[in-house]
Protein backbone atom coordinates (compact mmCIF):
# COMPACT_ATOMS: atom_id res chain seq x y z
CA UNK A 1 0.00 0.00 0.00
CA UNK A 2 1.39 3.35 -0.86
CA UNK A 3 2.55 5.37 1.77
CA UNK A 4 1.04 8.61 1.26
CA UNK A 5 0.90 12.19 3.67
CA UNK A 6 -1.30 14.92 2.39
CA UNK A 7 -0.34 18.69 2.63
CA UNK A 8 -2.77 21.37 3.54
CA UNK A 9 -1.59 24.55 1.22
CA UNK A 10 -2.70 26.76 3.47
CA UNK A 11 -2.29 28.06 7.05
CA UNK A 12 -4.42 27.90 10.40
CA UNK A 13 -6.62 31.32 9.12
CA UNK A 14 -7.11 29.58 5.34
CA UNK A 15 -4.79 32.31 3.61
CA UNK A 16 -1.08 31.94 4.67
CA UNK A 17 1.07 29.15 3.63
CA UNK A 18 1.38 26.49 6.40
CA UNK A 19 4.61 25.98 8.32
CA UNK A 20 6.80 23.42 7.00
CA UNK A 21 6.91 21.89 10.44
CA UNK A 22 3.89 21.37 10.73
CA UNK A 23 3.84 17.79 8.89
CA UNK A 24 5.01 14.84 10.80
CA UNK A 25 8.56 14.02 10.75
CA UNK A 26 9.71 11.33 8.46
CA UNK A 27 11.35 8.17 9.75
CA UNK A 28 14.35 6.57 8.17
CA UNK A 29 14.89 6.65 4.49
CA UNK A 30 11.22 7.13 3.32
CA UNK A 31 10.42 10.86 2.12
CA UNK A 32 13.92 11.65 3.22
CA UNK A 33 14.60 15.35 1.39
CA UNK A 34 18.36 14.16 0.24
CA UNK A 35 17.79 10.75 -0.18
CA UNK A 36 14.65 11.93 -1.93
CA UNK A 37 17.02 14.17 -4.05
CA UNK A 38 19.00 11.57 -5.08
CA UNK A 39 16.18 8.91 -6.13
CA UNK A 40 14.86 11.66 -8.60
CA UNK A 41 18.14 12.52 -9.78
CA UNK A 42 19.06 9.27 -10.74
CA UNK A 43 15.69 8.79 -13.02
CA UNK A 44 16.08 12.34 -14.24
CA UNK A 45 19.49 11.14 -15.68
CA UNK A 46 18.52 8.95 -17.87
CA UNK A 47 16.00 11.32 -19.88
CA UNK A 48 18.64 14.44 -20.02
CA UNK A 49 20.93 11.95 -21.25
CA UNK A 50 18.76 10.97 -24.40
CA UNK A 51 18.29 13.85 -25.67
CA UNK A 52 21.87 13.82 -26.68
CA UNK A 53 23.89 10.32 -26.32
CA UNK A 54 21.53 8.94 -29.02
CA UNK A 55 22.90 11.46 -32.00
CA UNK A 56 26.33 9.80 -31.44
CA UNK A 57 24.59 6.56 -32.25
CA UNK A 58 21.93 7.41 -35.30
CA UNK A 59 24.95 6.71 -38.12
CA UNK A 60 25.71 3.18 -36.73
CA UNK A 61 21.55 2.74 -36.38
CA UNK A 62 21.33 4.08 -40.17
CA UNK A 63 23.93 1.39 -41.34
CA UNK A 64 22.96 -1.26 -39.25
CA UNK A 65 19.33 -1.06 -40.32
CA UNK A 66 19.46 0.50 -43.54
CA UNK A 67 17.49 3.50 -43.05
CA UNK A 68 17.48 6.47 -45.11
CA UNK A 69 18.70 9.82 -43.56
CA UNK A 70 14.75 11.49 -43.25
CA UNK A 71 14.40 7.73 -41.41
CA UNK A 72 17.17 8.47 -38.74
CA UNK A 73 15.95 12.02 -38.18
CA UNK A 74 12.68 10.33 -37.05
CA UNK A 75 14.67 8.51 -33.65
CA UNK A 76 15.27 12.19 -33.00
CA UNK A 77 11.38 13.92 -33.63
CA UNK A 78 9.57 10.68 -32.25
CA UNK A 79 11.09 11.51 -28.98
CA UNK A 80 11.10 14.87 -29.03
CA UNK A 81 7.68 15.17 -30.66
CA UNK A 82 6.24 13.05 -28.01
CA UNK A 83 7.89 14.52 -25.39
CA UNK A 84 6.55 17.91 -25.95
CA UNK A 85 3.29 17.35 -26.63
CA UNK A 86 2.73 15.49 -23.45
CA UNK A 87 4.89 17.24 -20.77
CA UNK A 88 1.86 19.40 -19.06
CA UNK A 89 -0.69 16.88 -19.41
CA UNK A 90 1.57 14.11 -17.39
CA UNK A 91 2.54 16.69 -15.00
CA UNK A 92 -1.43 17.05 -14.18
CA UNK A 93 -1.69 13.23 -13.68
CA UNK A 94 0.93 13.89 -11.04
CA UNK A 95 -1.24 16.22 -9.27
CA UNK A 96 -4.08 14.10 -9.39
CA UNK A 97 -2.68 10.44 -8.69
CA UNK A 98 0.25 11.75 -6.56
CA UNK A 99 3.88 12.32 -8.01
CA UNK A 100 5.42 9.41 -6.50
CA UNK A 101 3.46 6.67 -8.64
CA UNK A 102 4.08 8.68 -11.98
CA UNK A 103 7.45 9.03 -11.14
CA UNK A 104 7.68 4.91 -10.94
CA UNK A 105 5.29 4.51 -13.76
CA UNK A 106 7.80 7.02 -15.89
CA UNK A 107 10.94 5.11 -14.75
CA UNK A 108 9.72 1.42 -15.30
CA UNK A 109 8.01 2.32 -18.84
CA UNK A 110 11.22 4.77 -19.94
CA UNK A 111 13.75 1.60 -19.05
CA UNK A 112 11.58 -1.01 -21.27
CA UNK A 113 11.22 1.02 -24.00
CA UNK A 114 14.78 1.85 -23.91
CA UNK A 115 15.10 -2.17 -23.48
CA UNK A 116 12.89 -2.52 -26.50
CA UNK A 117 14.84 -0.13 -28.86
CA UNK A 118 17.76 -2.17 -28.17
CA UNK A 119 16.43 -5.26 -29.17
CA UNK A 120 14.62 -3.81 -32.16
CA UNK A 121 15.48 -5.19 -35.67
CA UNK A 122 13.61 -2.59 -37.84
CA UNK A 123 14.30 1.52 -37.75
CA UNK A 124 9.94 1.40 -37.66
CA UNK A 125 9.98 -0.63 -34.38
CA UNK A 126 12.93 2.17 -32.74
CA UNK A 127 10.82 5.31 -33.97
CA UNK A 128 7.81 3.42 -32.39
CA UNK A 129 9.49 2.80 -28.85
CA UNK A 130 11.28 6.26 -28.82
CA UNK A 131 7.38 7.31 -28.97
CA UNK A 132 6.62 5.42 -25.85
CA UNK A 133 10.11 6.99 -24.75
CA UNK A 134 8.83 10.34 -25.12
CA UNK A 135 5.82 9.41 -23.04
CA UNK A 136 7.03 7.87 -20.02
CA UNK A 137 9.85 10.39 -20.15
CA UNK A 138 7.03 13.23 -19.68
CA UNK A 139 5.59 11.28 -16.81
CA UNK A 140 8.92 11.29 -15.37
CA UNK A 141 10.67 14.52 -15.17
CA UNK A 142 7.33 16.99 -13.67
CA UNK A 143 7.11 14.81 -11.34
CA UNK A 144 10.78 15.06 -10.24
CA UNK A 145 10.38 17.96 -9.25
CA UNK A 146 6.68 17.79 -7.80
CA UNK A 147 8.67 15.34 -5.30
CA UNK A 148 11.02 18.00 -4.47
CA UNK A 149 8.66 20.95 -4.13
CA UNK A 150 6.82 18.66 -1.83
CA UNK A 151 9.55 17.76 0.19
CA UNK A 152 12.30 20.37 0.59
CA UNK A 153 11.55 23.64 2.64
CA UNK A 154 11.71 26.83 1.03
CA UNK A 155 15.29 27.74 2.20
CA UNK A 156 16.54 24.47 1.11
CA UNK A 157 14.30 24.14 -2.44
CA UNK A 158 16.89 26.72 -4.44
CA UNK A 159 19.93 23.90 -3.32
CA UNK A 160 18.19 20.75 -4.47
CA UNK A 161 17.02 22.73 -7.51
CA UNK A 162 20.66 23.50 -8.32
CA UNK A 163 21.59 19.82 -7.01
CA UNK A 164 18.58 18.46 -10.23
CA UNK A 165 20.04 21.40 -12.85
CA UNK A 166 23.78 19.82 -12.14
CA UNK A 167 22.68 16.31 -12.69
CA UNK A 168 20.48 17.70 -15.91
CA UNK A 169 23.37 19.59 -17.16
CA UNK A 170 26.05 16.72 -16.35
CA UNK A 171 23.85 14.05 -18.27
CA UNK A 172 22.95 16.43 -21.19
CA UNK A 173 26.53 17.62 -21.81
CA UNK A 174 28.35 13.99 -21.26
CA UNK A 175 25.92 12.32 -23.77
CA UNK A 176 27.95 12.81 -26.81
CA UNK A 177 31.05 11.17 -24.83
CA UNK A 178 29.36 8.45 -23.06
CA UNK A 179 27.65 7.74 -26.86
CA UNK A 180 30.89 7.35 -28.63
CA UNK A 181 32.33 5.85 -25.84
CA UNK A 182 29.50 2.65 -25.92
CA UNK A 183 29.35 3.10 -29.86
CA UNK A 184 32.69 2.59 -30.33
CA UNK A 185 33.31 0.42 -28.14
CA UNK A 186 30.58 -1.61 -27.90
CA UNK A 187 27.87 -1.17 -30.43
CA UNK A 188 24.64 0.97 -30.54
CA UNK A 189 22.25 -0.86 -28.51
CA UNK A 190 24.19 -0.27 -25.50
CA UNK A 191 23.26 3.14 -26.25
CA UNK A 192 19.49 2.06 -25.22
CA UNK A 193 20.33 -0.73 -23.22
CA UNK A 194 22.22 1.24 -20.51
CA UNK A 195 19.05 3.20 -19.24
CA UNK A 196 17.91 -0.71 -18.00
CA UNK A 197 20.16 -1.12 -15.17
CA UNK A 198 19.98 2.82 -13.99
CA UNK A 199 16.08 2.52 -14.35
CA UNK A 200 16.27 -0.21 -12.36
CA UNK A 201 18.08 1.26 -9.97
CA UNK A 202 15.09 4.36 -9.80
CA UNK A 203 12.83 1.91 -9.14
CA UNK A 204 14.10 0.28 -5.97
CA UNK A 205 15.33 4.08 -4.90
CA UNK A 206 11.79 5.45 -5.27
CA UNK A 207 10.04 2.21 -4.01
CA UNK A 208 11.84 2.46 -0.72
CA UNK A 209 12.72 6.04 -0.35
CA UNK A 210 9.56 8.15 -2.41
CA UNK A 211 6.65 9.03 0.08
CA UNK A 212 3.76 10.36 -1.65
CA UNK A 213 2.83 13.98 -1.11
CA UNK A 214 -0.76 15.13 -2.50
CA UNK A 215 -2.29 19.12 -1.79
CA UNK A 216 -5.46 18.70 -0.04
CA UNK A 217 -7.23 20.29 -2.60
CA UNK A 218 -5.65 18.15 -5.44
CA UNK A 219 -7.60 18.32 -8.56
CA UNK A 220 -10.58 15.58 -9.07
CA UNK A 221 -10.78 15.29 -12.34
CA UNK A 222 -9.55 15.48 -15.97
CA UNK A 223 -10.29 18.51 -18.70
CA UNK A 224 -10.03 16.08 -21.77
CA UNK A 225 -11.07 18.46 -24.24
CA UNK A 226 -8.27 20.98 -22.81
CA UNK A 227 -5.93 18.19 -22.82
CA UNK A 228 -6.97 17.68 -26.66
CA UNK A 229 -6.65 20.87 -27.69
CA UNK A 230 -3.15 21.96 -25.84
CA UNK A 231 -1.55 18.79 -26.88
CA UNK A 232 -3.36 19.97 -30.68
CA UNK A 233 -1.64 22.55 -30.30
CA UNK A 234 1.49 21.97 -28.90
CA UNK A 235 2.08 19.10 -31.63
CA UNK A 236 1.14 21.22 -34.31
CA UNK A 237 3.63 23.98 -33.13
CA UNK A 238 6.44 21.61 -32.90
CA UNK A 239 5.81 19.98 -35.56
CA UNK A 240 6.09 23.49 -37.90
CA UNK A 241 9.53 23.76 -36.25
CA UNK A 242 10.90 20.49 -36.92
CA UNK A 243 9.74 20.53 -40.46
CA UNK A 244 10.50 24.05 -41.13
CA UNK A 245 14.20 23.28 -42.26
CA UNK A 246 12.81 21.33 -44.76
CA UNK A 247 9.36 22.77 -45.92
CA UNK A 248 10.74 26.37 -45.80
CA UNK A 249 9.86 29.12 -43.41
CA UNK A 250 7.78 30.76 -46.60
CA UNK A 251 6.20 27.09 -47.45
CA UNK A 252 2.54 27.40 -46.94
CA UNK A 253 2.77 23.44 -44.71
CA UNK A 254 4.64 25.48 -42.41
CA UNK A 255 2.47 28.42 -42.01
CA UNK A 256 -0.18 26.15 -41.83
CA UNK A 257 0.56 24.04 -38.94
CA UNK A 258 1.78 27.45 -37.22
CA UNK A 259 -1.74 29.13 -37.75
CA UNK A 260 -3.67 25.87 -36.49
CA UNK A 261 -1.30 25.97 -33.81
CA UNK A 262 -2.36 29.42 -32.66
CA UNK A 263 -6.43 28.51 -33.66
CA UNK A 264 -6.12 25.77 -30.90
CA UNK A 265 -4.16 27.81 -28.43
CA UNK A 266 -7.38 30.19 -28.42
CA UNK A 267 -9.04 27.56 -28.00
CA UNK A 268 -7.77 26.02 -25.62
CA UNK A 269 -7.58 29.38 -23.84
CA UNK A 270 -11.26 30.33 -24.14
CA UNK A 271 -12.53 26.34 -22.75
CA UNK A 272 -9.98 26.46 -19.80
CA UNK A 273 -12.46 30.24 -18.79
CA UNK A 274 -15.13 27.89 -19.16
CA UNK A 275 -14.33 24.70 -17.20
CA UNK A 276 -14.87 23.84 -13.86
CA UNK A 277 -11.79 22.42 -13.17
CA UNK A 278 -9.05 23.38 -15.88
CA UNK A 279 -5.89 21.80 -16.67
CA UNK A 280 -4.23 25.32 -16.66
CA UNK A 281 -6.13 27.72 -14.50
CA UNK A 282 -4.83 30.78 -16.60
CA UNK A 283 -5.30 32.61 -13.72
CA UNK A 284 -1.82 30.96 -12.94
CA UNK A 285 -0.34 33.27 -15.38
CA UNK A 286 -1.39 36.50 -13.86
CA UNK A 287 1.45 35.84 -11.65
CA UNK A 288 3.83 38.09 -13.37
CA UNK A 289 7.48 36.28 -11.93
CA UNK A 290 5.71 32.77 -13.19
CA UNK A 291 5.46 33.79 -16.28
CA UNK A 292 8.90 35.48 -16.42
CA UNK A 293 9.64 32.51 -15.41
CA UNK A 294 8.15 30.54 -18.22
CA UNK A 295 9.26 33.27 -20.98
CA UNK A 296 13.23 33.08 -19.50
CA UNK A 297 13.13 29.12 -20.03
CA UNK A 298 11.91 29.60 -23.62
CA UNK A 299 14.69 32.27 -24.03
CA UNK A 300 17.05 30.36 -22.57
CA UNK A 301 17.07 27.22 -24.35
CA UNK A 302 16.58 29.06 -27.84
CA UNK A 303 20.12 30.92 -26.41
CA UNK A 304 21.53 27.42 -25.11
CA UNK A 305 20.01 24.98 -27.38
CA UNK A 306 20.52 26.52 -30.81
CA UNK A 307 24.42 27.86 -29.97
CA UNK A 308 25.50 24.91 -28.97
CA UNK A 309 24.17 23.13 -31.89
CA UNK A 310 26.74 24.60 -34.20
CA UNK A 311 29.21 24.36 -32.00
CA UNK A 312 28.87 20.57 -32.25
CA UNK A 313 29.30 20.37 -35.92
CA UNK A 314 32.38 23.26 -35.78
CA UNK A 315 34.29 20.66 -33.30
CA UNK A 316 33.48 17.75 -35.55
CA UNK A 317 33.46 18.87 -39.14
CA UNK A 318 35.57 22.01 -39.37
CA UNK A 319 38.49 21.07 -36.46
CA UNK A 320 38.07 17.15 -38.02
CA UNK A 321 37.57 15.80 -33.97
CA UNK A 322 36.16 12.34 -32.87
CA UNK A 323 32.94 12.25 -30.94
CA UNK A 324 34.75 11.50 -28.03
CA UNK A 325 37.37 14.79 -28.45
CA UNK A 326 34.50 16.44 -29.62
CA UNK A 327 32.61 15.73 -25.84
CA UNK A 328 35.80 16.69 -23.86
CA UNK A 329 36.77 19.65 -25.73
CA UNK A 330 33.10 20.94 -24.32
CA UNK A 331 33.89 19.66 -20.72
CA UNK A 332 35.03 23.31 -19.71
CA UNK A 333 30.65 23.86 -20.04
CA UNK A 334 29.90 20.87 -18.17
CA UNK A 335 32.03 21.11 -15.47
CA UNK A 336 30.72 24.81 -14.95
CA UNK A 337 26.96 23.93 -15.06
CA UNK A 338 28.38 20.78 -12.11
CA UNK A 339 30.02 23.30 -10.05
CA UNK A 340 27.93 26.39 -10.47
CA UNK A 341 24.36 24.67 -10.25
CA UNK A 342 24.74 23.92 -6.66
CA UNK A 343 26.86 27.73 -5.95
CA UNK A 344 23.48 29.30 -7.64
CA UNK A 345 21.22 27.81 -5.90
CA UNK A 346 22.46 28.95 -2.72
CA UNK A 347 23.54 32.07 -4.16
CA UNK A 348 19.52 32.82 -5.39
CA UNK A 349 18.33 31.65 -1.54
CA UNK A 350 20.43 34.20 0.31
CA UNK A 351 20.04 37.58 -3.03
CA UNK A 352 16.49 36.41 -4.68
CA UNK A 353 16.39 34.51 -8.01
CA UNK A 354 16.54 38.58 -9.78
CA UNK A 355 20.11 39.31 -9.71
CA UNK A 356 21.95 35.90 -10.49
CA UNK A 357 19.14 34.95 -13.24
CA UNK A 358 20.24 38.59 -15.17
CA UNK A 359 23.60 38.06 -14.07
CA UNK A 360 23.55 34.38 -15.80
CA UNK A 361 21.90 35.80 -19.30
CA UNK A 362 24.49 38.81 -19.21
CA UNK A 363 27.28 36.02 -18.79
CA UNK A 364 25.49 33.76 -21.29
CA UNK A 365 25.39 36.92 -23.94
CA UNK A 366 28.90 37.50 -23.13
CA UNK A 367 29.72 33.93 -24.06
CA UNK A 368 27.55 33.71 -27.08
CA UNK A 369 28.96 36.83 -28.54
CA UNK A 370 33.00 35.03 -27.72
CA UNK A 371 31.80 31.89 -29.88
CA UNK A 372 30.72 34.61 -32.60
CA UNK A 373 34.66 34.99 -32.78
CA UNK A 374 35.61 31.65 -33.59
CA UNK A 375 37.66 31.10 -36.51
CA UNK A 376 38.52 27.94 -38.16
CA UNK A 377 42.21 27.73 -36.20
CA UNK A 378 40.51 28.75 -33.19
CA UNK A 379 42.72 27.08 -30.05
CA UNK A 380 41.31 25.04 -27.54
CA UNK A 381 42.49 27.23 -24.54
CA UNK A 382 40.31 30.04 -26.01
CA UNK A 383 37.53 27.81 -27.02
CA UNK A 384 37.25 26.84 -23.28
CA UNK A 385 37.43 29.91 -22.02
CA UNK A 386 33.50 30.49 -23.85
CA UNK A 387 32.24 27.25 -23.29
CA UNK A 388 33.13 27.91 -19.42
CA UNK A 389 32.10 31.11 -19.42
CA UNK A 390 28.50 29.52 -20.66
CA UNK A 391 27.99 27.02 -18.44
CA UNK A 392 28.88 29.70 -15.50
CA UNK A 393 25.94 31.73 -16.89
CA UNK A 394 23.50 28.93 -17.57
CA UNK A 395 24.07 27.37 -14.45
CA UNK A 396 21.81 29.81 -12.22
CA UNK A 397 19.09 30.34 -15.57
CA UNK A 398 18.28 26.77 -15.22
CA UNK A 399 18.44 26.54 -11.09
CA UNK A 400 16.50 30.38 -10.75
CA UNK A 401 13.90 30.36 -13.41
CA UNK A 402 12.86 27.20 -12.70
CA UNK A 403 12.22 28.00 -9.16
CA UNK A 404 10.23 30.45 -9.80
CA UNK A 405 7.97 28.79 -11.80
CA UNK A 406 7.20 25.84 -9.61
CA UNK A 407 8.00 28.37 -6.44
CA UNK A 408 5.26 30.56 -7.93
CA UNK A 409 2.80 27.72 -8.47
CA UNK A 410 -0.18 26.55 -5.77
CA UNK A 411 1.04 23.05 -4.32
CA UNK A 412 -1.49 21.35 -6.28
CA UNK A 413 -0.85 22.65 -9.42
CA UNK A 414 3.25 21.82 -9.00
CA UNK A 415 3.02 19.17 -11.31
CA UNK A 416 1.53 21.48 -13.69
CA UNK A 417 3.87 24.05 -13.29
CA UNK A 418 7.25 21.23 -13.82
CA UNK A 419 5.40 20.29 -17.03
CA UNK A 420 5.41 24.00 -18.03
CA UNK A 421 9.36 24.39 -16.98
CA UNK A 422 9.92 21.35 -19.00
CA UNK A 423 7.74 22.26 -22.36
CA UNK A 424 9.04 25.92 -22.28
CA UNK A 425 12.74 24.73 -22.42
CA UNK A 426 11.60 21.93 -25.37
CA UNK A 427 9.99 24.49 -27.12
CA UNK A 428 12.75 27.15 -26.10
CA UNK A 429 15.34 24.55 -28.01
CA UNK A 430 13.01 23.56 -30.91
CA UNK A 431 12.45 27.64 -31.56
CA UNK A 432 16.81 27.80 -31.01
CA UNK A 433 17.74 24.55 -33.34
CA UNK A 434 14.64 25.85 -36.05
CA UNK A 435 15.55 29.39 -35.96
CA UNK A 436 19.41 29.87 -35.42
CA UNK A 437 19.54 27.12 -38.45
CA UNK A 438 17.34 29.73 -40.79
CA UNK A 439 19.73 32.01 -39.80
CA UNK A 440 22.94 29.94 -40.61
CA UNK A 441 21.16 28.58 -43.71
CA UNK A 442 20.35 32.12 -45.15
CA UNK A 443 23.84 33.16 -44.47
CA UNK A 444 25.56 30.09 -46.08
CA UNK A 445 23.72 30.53 -49.47
CA UNK A 446 24.26 34.13 -49.49
CA UNK A 447 28.08 34.34 -49.02
CA UNK A 448 28.71 30.59 -50.58
CA UNK A 449 28.42 32.26 -54.39
CA UNK A 450 30.68 34.71 -54.57
CA UNK A 451 33.46 32.62 -51.87
CA UNK A 452 33.07 29.83 -54.11
CA UNK A 453 33.93 32.23 -57.11
CA UNK A 454 36.56 34.25 -55.29
CA UNK A 455 38.62 30.68 -54.40
CA UNK A 456 38.32 30.42 -58.37
CA UNK A 457 36.64 27.04 -58.10
CA UNK A 458 34.54 25.72 -61.23
CA UNK A 459 31.00 27.47 -61.52
CA UNK A 460 28.39 25.32 -59.75
CA UNK A 461 24.98 24.14 -61.32
CA UNK A 462 22.32 25.43 -59.28
CA UNK A 463 21.13 21.67 -58.49
CA UNK A 464 24.81 21.80 -56.77
CA UNK A 465 25.10 24.63 -55.48
CA UNK A 466 22.24 23.46 -53.35
CA UNK A 467 23.90 20.70 -52.46
CA UNK A 468 27.26 22.07 -51.69
CA UNK A 469 25.17 24.54 -49.49
CA UNK A 470 23.57 21.88 -47.70
CA UNK A 471 26.58 20.26 -46.47
CA UNK A 472 28.28 23.62 -45.81
CA UNK A 473 25.63 24.18 -43.15
CA UNK A 474 27.21 21.67 -41.20
CA UNK A 475 30.70 22.47 -41.82
CA UNK A 476 31.36 19.59 -44.49
CA UNK A 477 33.32 20.53 -47.34
CA UNK A 478 31.69 19.28 -50.57
CA UNK A 479 34.50 17.22 -52.19
CA UNK A 480 33.76 15.09 -54.86
CA UNK A 481 36.06 11.82 -55.40
CA UNK A 482 38.54 12.35 -56.92
CA UNK A 483 39.27 15.91 -56.98
CA UNK A 484 42.74 16.83 -57.64
CA UNK A 485 44.64 17.98 -53.79
CA UNK A 486 44.88 21.44 -54.74
CA UNK A 487 41.62 22.00 -55.65
CA UNK A 488 40.18 19.96 -52.19
CA UNK A 489 42.27 22.06 -50.14
CA UNK A 490 40.12 25.63 -51.71
CA UNK A 491 36.79 23.84 -51.47
CA UNK A 492 37.53 22.70 -47.66
CA UNK A 493 38.91 26.61 -47.44
CA UNK A 494 35.88 28.46 -48.43
CA UNK A 495 33.38 25.78 -47.39
CA UNK A 496 34.96 25.96 -43.70
CA UNK A 497 34.79 29.79 -43.85
CA UNK A 498 31.73 29.99 -44.73
CA UNK A 499 30.35 27.94 -42.29
CA UNK A 500 32.13 30.20 -39.56
CA UNK A 501 30.64 33.49 -41.07
CA UNK A 502 27.09 31.54 -40.26
CA UNK A 503 27.43 30.13 -37.45
CA UNK A 504 29.22 33.71 -36.21
CA UNK A 505 25.96 35.08 -37.27
CA UNK A 506 23.95 32.76 -35.97
CA UNK A 507 25.76 33.04 -32.52
CA UNK A 508 24.91 36.95 -32.49
CA UNK A 509 21.14 36.10 -32.66
CA UNK A 510 21.69 34.19 -29.69
CA UNK A 511 23.68 36.63 -27.76
CA UNK A 512 20.94 38.81 -28.97
CA UNK A 513 18.41 36.60 -27.56
CA UNK A 514 20.31 36.41 -24.40
CA UNK A 515 20.20 40.32 -23.52
CA UNK A 516 16.27 40.50 -23.97
CA UNK A 517 16.33 37.12 -21.12
CA UNK A 518 18.09 39.46 -19.02
CA UNK A 519 15.38 42.40 -18.93
CA UNK A 520 13.15 39.44 -18.50
CA UNK A 521 15.16 37.94 -15.71
CA UNK A 522 14.72 41.06 -13.89
CA UNK A 523 10.78 40.61 -13.39
CA UNK A 524 11.21 37.60 -11.34
CA UNK A 525 11.15 37.21 -7.53
CA UNK A 526 11.29 34.64 -5.20
CA UNK A 527 8.34 31.93 -5.21
CA UNK A 528 5.85 32.98 -2.79
CA UNK A 529 3.93 29.52 -2.91
CA UNK A 530 7.41 27.72 -2.07
CA UNK A 531 6.30 27.30 1.61
CA UNK A 532 3.37 25.31 1.16
CA UNK A 533 5.22 22.23 -0.10
CA UNK A 534 8.10 22.84 2.15
CA UNK A 535 9.56 19.77 4.17
CA UNK A 536 7.32 17.14 5.38
CA UNK A 537 10.75 15.13 5.63
CA UNK A 538 14.03 15.97 7.99
CA UNK A 539 16.57 17.82 6.36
Amino acid sequence: MTSQTTIDATGPDGKSPADPSDGPPAKGLRGHPWFTLITVAVGVMMVALDGTIVAIANPAIASDLGATFAEVQWITNAYFLALAVSLITAGKLGDRFGHRQTFLIGVVGFAAASGAIGLSDSIALVVTFRVFQGLFGALLMPAALGLLRATFPAEKLNMAIGLWGMVIGASTAGGPILGGVLVEHVNWQSVFFINVPVGALALVLGVVILLDHRAENAPRSFDLLGIAFLSGAMFCLVWALIKAPTWGWADGLTWAFLVGSAVLFAAFAFWETKVKEPLIPLALFRSVPLSAGVVLMVLMAIAFMGGLFFVTFYLQNVHGMSPIDAGLHLLPLTGMMIVGSPLAGAAITKLGPRIPLAGGMAATAIAMYGMSTLETDTGSGLMSIWFALLGFGLAPVMVGATEVIVGNAPMELSGVAGGLQQAAMQIGGSLGTAVLGAVMASKVDGDLPANWKGAGLPELTPAQLDQASEAVQVGVAPVAKGTPEAIAAKITDVAHDTFISGMSLASLVAAGVAVVAVFVALLTKRGENAEAGAGVGHI
